[in-house]
């Protein structure tokens, strides 16, 4: 939201500078994005004393003149302005100053005298259309002094980020009601701008349940749940043209374009008071009749920015009697806008269903200024109040008169009174606050109370519909107070009974082991462009062109290292805890915590003595599978299955199944990249049960904790260690897994360590074998070991493998 810092003024007065008042807001009420002074350009001028001036040698109309512009030395400036006089003060641009339009000062001669910069009139500083003559200035300031420090104060831009609970923040009058509450100052309903004396209601305000006709014109709404209450203001005798300059200074301050004094208008309602309308030629609407009803078969709208829109049928549109006219709280038509024959209007001024503006939004694919606030709803208990400054709006910038108010529907009900309990409040601010001061800010923002007993009855105002529970008005005080202001002081408290979710302490071990391997978490949202049969789509999704929530996490993981390999970066090691989906029929999505890692690029970084570090491979990824294996199933027999293709192994759990998968990864990437692997890994189910009611629940309850790593201390030892390899004669259809466990069996109690450190093919060997060699390590805890002993075992192991599976010991 851009709000205009002199519009601001119009509702509540202050004597704030924007830069005090964005600062207030951001404390007590809304995030500032930033400030846009407009009169910024004019930083780089200062104020310049005409020492001597006289005329050109070389010309009839230019002048010589010496400047002091506060630098000490004075300043030869040719000068072609005839109201120059020695011994006056006046805008000076000194050489290299760039210009408001974009024109830069540069020393040079003029007719053989050199000018060292240039006197400014108020058209060349952008302050108005004078031309013909210097800008004098009428101050008593030294030379040198910023021209800003002289000049009043033009206009601010300040652009705050407005969360979808505070539609009440999308105009004008909303800040402004905000800044009287924060600063204490008075407030003013009704802009200053509005000249002209309110208008009481005329004779011609008529009023029905869903119809009502008039002397000039008809409104209708079939369409009740879509459009709950419609006012239409009907103008006759306006004179459309240029609006008037202070109505021009609004829409530039925040940015827009004027375009005419009866559409300015009505964009001054919508970015002052927060109310959409728009205005019909009425004198183009077939039977002077709008009708509120869902459309027909074959039916479309050319809008008023020119593209035609076909409309489904049963999409309801504003119409007159033959056609539609207006897509309802989104954009007019173009046959029945406003143009410079207009003289006649009639005024919408309604009230739109959120859902329903924005399913149609959707639909057609446009977004606008009505629609943005009418999808977070507006005030709808102001729509009296805003026909009839709509009328006098138009009134006062177009002429006319406002001879006709029809009005369908009714206002919405109240909200009920939130009952607030001071002794509440003070447990949750920790801080005591006054009652009288619990009074003043909850009616500075439009609130009334009532007392009942030891609390308040509090009755939220219309427009802000985020005021429903105590706890509510509990933040609109503090906020008020400051939340600076609360005491920061550490007091007892009693830890909670309940311990951290499983699968929450589970992600936090599966993060600190990742990040302690050197792997980056990265943090995306859990949806995707492209979908099929086994990923739902979400019914509103963030953005269209993601519309699908992702079946796995490694779609997420191949699109990081796609962006990444773009900008030339191929060394990656990205980590993701994240939420997976897939369909159930009937049900909401089976959803599932899974972690993914990717391994891309160098396995280290480059050094010195080794100028070209190895690239990570599948046993790389392997590796980093099995660590996450042992904090996920700790003390658990999984088992990895060898894949094919680009699956590389299955993770196997004897309980749930397969759990995770090692992959290579499929990415289009450039030649200098090496391979990306990747790892994924279930870490648990999350329920998707339905809401239960009130009091009740229907989740199941939390699976039990895992075992986590457990960590075992032990003593040094104290006896030296006994080693030898074993080179093995393996099949390649039987995995280095298995082998492993016969020996870790066979091995015995005094087995310390079992490392593969080597895996050989070809020479000797037969075909379709490979040699696998493995160095074990023995370690008695009371002595040393004997070498008879050690035989012993090797001997042992050795027959256990041919015997249980049939391989045999390397010869050479």
């Amino acid at each position: 939201m851009i709000v205009s810092h002199r519009w601001l003024g119009q509702f509540a007065p202050a004597d704030a500078a924007p830069e005090a008042l964005g600062e207030a807001l951001s404390r007590h009420c809304v995030t500032l994005d930033a400030i846009e002074r407009l009169d910024a350009s004019l930083a780089p001028f200062v104020v310049a004393q005409v020492v001597e001036a006289g005329r050109h040698p070389n010309s009839d109309h230019l002048w010589v003149t010496k400047v002091d512009d506060g630098s000490g030395t004075l300043l030869d400036v040719v000068c072609g302005a005839p109201n120059v006089v020695a011994g006056c003060k006046y805008p000076f641009a000194r050489t290299g100053t760039v210009m408001p339009n974009g024109l830069r000062i540069e020393r040079r001669k003029i007719r053989g005298e050199t000018s060292n910069g240039m006197l400014c009139s108020a058209r060349e500083l952008g302050l108005g259309e004078e031309h013909d003559g210097i800008l004098t200035l009428e101050t008593e300031v030294p030379p040198g002094t910023p021209l800003l420090d002289v000049l009043p104060s033009t206009d601010a831009r300040l652009t705050l980020d407005v969360l979808p609970n505070r539609p009440d923040l999308l105009s004008h009058r909303g800040v402004a009601r905000e800044v009287a509450a924060i600063m204490d100052t008075p407030f003013r309903a009704r802009p200053a701008d509005l000249t002209i004396a309110p208008q009481s209601p005329t004779e011609g305000w008529r009023q029905g349940p869903w119809a009502v006709a008039g002397t000039h014109a008809a409104v209708e709404v079939a369409a009740h749940e879509a459009c709950p209450h419609y006012v239409a203001v009907v103008i006759r005798g306006v004179k459309v043209g240029a609006s008037p300059e202070w109505l021009v200074g609004r829409l530039e301050g925040i940015g827009q374009r004027s375009r005419s004094n009866v559409v300015d208008a009505t964009n001054y309602l919508v970015h002052g008071l927060g109310q959409p309308v728009h205005a019909f030629d009425l004198a183009t609407l077939a039977g002077r009749r709008i009708v509120v009803r869902p459309t027909r078969e074959g039916e479309s709208l050319t809008t008023l920015d020119g593209v035609p829109r076909a409309l489904a049928a049963g999409t309801v549109a504003i119409c007159d009697g033959e056609r539609p006219v207006a897509l309802a709280g989104i954009m007019g038509g173009q046959a029945t806008e406003v143009t410079e024959g207009t003289t006649d209007l009639l005024v919408e001024v309604a009230r739109f269903d959120p859902r329903f503006v924005r399913r149609v939004r959707r639909a057609v694919g446009l977004s606008t200024d009505a629609s943005y606030r009418f999808e977070r709803g507006i005030d709808g208990g102001a729509l009296p109040e805003m026909a009839r400054v709509v009328g006098d709006l138009i009134v006062q910038v177009a002429g006319g008169e406002v001879v006709e108010v029809l009005e369908v529907g009714a206002p919405p009900v109240p909200q009920a009174p939130v009952r607030l309990r001071p002794s509440r409040l003070t447990r949750v601010l920790g801080m005591a606050v006054p009652e009288h001061t619990i009074r003043r800010h909850l009616e500075a923002l439009g609130c009334a109370l009532v007392a009942d007993g030891e609390a308040f009855l509090v009755h939220p105002p219309s427009w802000r519909l985020d005021l429903r529970l105590e706890v509510d008005l509990i933040e609109e005080v503090g906020r008020l107070v400051g939340f600076d202001a609360l005491p920061d002081d550490l007091r007892p408290f009693r830890p909670a009974r309940h311990p951290d979710h499983p699968l929450h302490e589970l992600g936090r071990a599966v993060r600190a082991l990742l990040v302690e391997e050197g792997l980056a978490e990265i943090r995306p949202m859990p949806f995707t462009a492209e979908g099929g049969d086994g990923t739902p789509r979400v019914l509103n999704p963030l953005a269209e062109d993601e519309p699908y929530l992702r079946g796995d996490l490694l779609v997420t993981l191949a699109q990081r290292a796609a962006y990444n390999l773009s900008r030339m970066q191929g060394n990656l090691r990205l980590f993701e805890i994240g939420h997976v989906f897939r369909p159930a029929a009937g049900r909401l999505p089976h959803e599932e915590l899974r972690v993914g890692a990717l391994l891309q690029g160098m396995r280290r970084p480059p050094h010195f003595t080794e100028a070209a570090p190895p690239a990570f491979d599948r046993w790389d990824a392997k590796a980093l599978a099995e660590r996450l294996v042992r904090v996920v199933c700790p003390g658990e027999a999984v088992a990895f299955r060898q894949g094919t293709g680009d699956l590389l192994w299955e993770v196997e759990h004897p309980g749930r199944g397969v759990i995770g998968r090692v992959v290579r990864l499929a990415l289009d990437r450039p030649a200098w990249a090496g391979e990306p692997f990747a790892v994924e890994l279930t870490l648990g189910d999350i329920s998707s049960a339905d809401v239960a009611p009130p009091g009740a629940h229907a989740h199941a309850p939390p699976p039990p904790a895992p075992l986590g790593r457990r960590v075992q201390f032990a003593p040094l030892p104290v006896t030296p260690a006994a080693e030898f390899d074993l080179a093995l004669v393996v099949p390649d259809g039987l995995p280095a897994s298995h082998v492993e466990a016969v020996l870790r069996q066979a091995g015995g109690d005094l087995l310390e360590r079992l490392t593969l450190f080597d895996e050989f093919r070809g020479g000797a060997l037969p075909a379709g074998h490979r040699s696998l060699a493995w160095r074990l390590t023995f370690r008695h805890p009371e002595r040393t070991l004997r070498d008879k002993e050690i035989e012993g075992r090797r001997a042992r192991l050795v027959q256990v493998l041919s015997q249980e599976l049939g391989i045999t010991v390397r010869a050479s």
